[in-house]
């Protein structure tokens, strides 16, 4: 897979994860968030548990013990960002929420720079500057005053960027993208059944309720999309994949428009056209040397 294919597959995550938080703030209504999260990766762990057999009986080699270990570390790290998230988008706006969240765009080639000395290229940076601030905008280009809720999301962004990063890690050297997807979603499952059944009392009819929420969630914006994440990043660094994948702010304030009758302030194009700004950049900037090399190569 060419890389271009692989950022479109992120592309594509970003899109079904910005539906997504229209059907995640819905949801709230009816459940409390270990509910919905142990619930929407319940169904996420059934959807790839098929593919994951088969990928098991078609592998030359069992997967390795250091290699489960780290599956089970990038559900655990999971795990952390999908329950902060949730908690968090309860006390707080939709504003703060979508900008905090975003941080993960800077804060992942930070990461992977003082963790696994991946020197990004040079694009990175200037890229994920202006995708936060496409996000900023996005969200009305200011924040209100932060509350409990506003550092959660906070905690929230280094877990998911702690997350990506150690995707990139395991996605490509352990050929095994679909085994991956379904311990971190088994593993985000259980640990938030725990909290399910400490601290809520869900009711078969409240599930109910929220019953299409649930399903898309757990098939579309966990199963499906953290799925695409784990086979793109095989192809493509962390860096990249995170810019690719803050796309999913500017696919919530579009599904936002056309499902909730939210509307996207002149303030907030400009912030889509930042976000996609930046994806152009990390796709095209690097391409110029290797059209350049090329050039070279014609001309002797």
């Amino acid at each position: 897979m060419t890389r271009l294919r692989a950022n479109c597959l992120l592309l594509l995550a970003g899109a079904v994860w910005g539906m997504g938080f229209v059907a995640q703030s819905t949801a709230m209504d009816a459940v409390g968030p270990w509910t919905f999260t142990a619930a929407k990766f319940a169904i996420a762990a059934l959807t790839l548990a098929p593919f994951a057999i088969a990928e098991r009986r078609a592998a030359a080699a069992p997967v390795p013990a250091a290699t489960r270990l780290g599956f089970v570390a990038v559900g655990t790290l999971l795990f952390l960002g999908a329950i902060t998230q949730q908690i968090g988008i309860v006390t707080t706006t939709v504003t703060n929420a979508g900008f905090l969240t975003g941080l993960y765009v800077v804060l992942t080639p930070i990461l992977g720079l003082v963790l696994l000395r991946n020197r990004p290229h040079w694009v990175v940076w200037p890229a994920a500057l202006t995708a936060l601030a496409g996000i900023a905008l996005l969200g009305g280009g200011s924040l209100t005053a932060l509350n409990g809720g506003d550092l959660l999301m906070i905690v929230c962004a280094l877990f998911w960027a702690l997350q990506i990063v150690f995707v990139g890690m395991y996605a490509g050297p352990s050929g095994r993208p679909y085994t991956l997807s379904f311990v971190q979603f088994s593993v985000t499952a259980g640990l938030a059944a725990i909290g399910t059944l400490v601290l809520e009392a869900p009711t078969l009819a409240a599930l109910w309720q929220v019953w299409p929420e649930i399903l898309y969630g757990g098939v579309l914006s966990t199963g499906l999309a953290f799925t695409l994440q784990i086979v793109a990043q095989r192809y493509t660094t962390a860096a990249q994949a995170a810019i690719f994948l803050s796309s999913e702010a500017l696919f919530a304030a579009l599904f936002g428009a056309l499902f909730l009758g939210e509307r996207i302030a002149a303030i907030g194009l400009v912030g889509c056209a930042l976000i996609f700004a930046a994806m152009l950049a990390v796709e095209l900037v690097p391409m110029r040397r290797r059209w350049g090399r090329q050039a070279g190569a014609g001309r002797a």
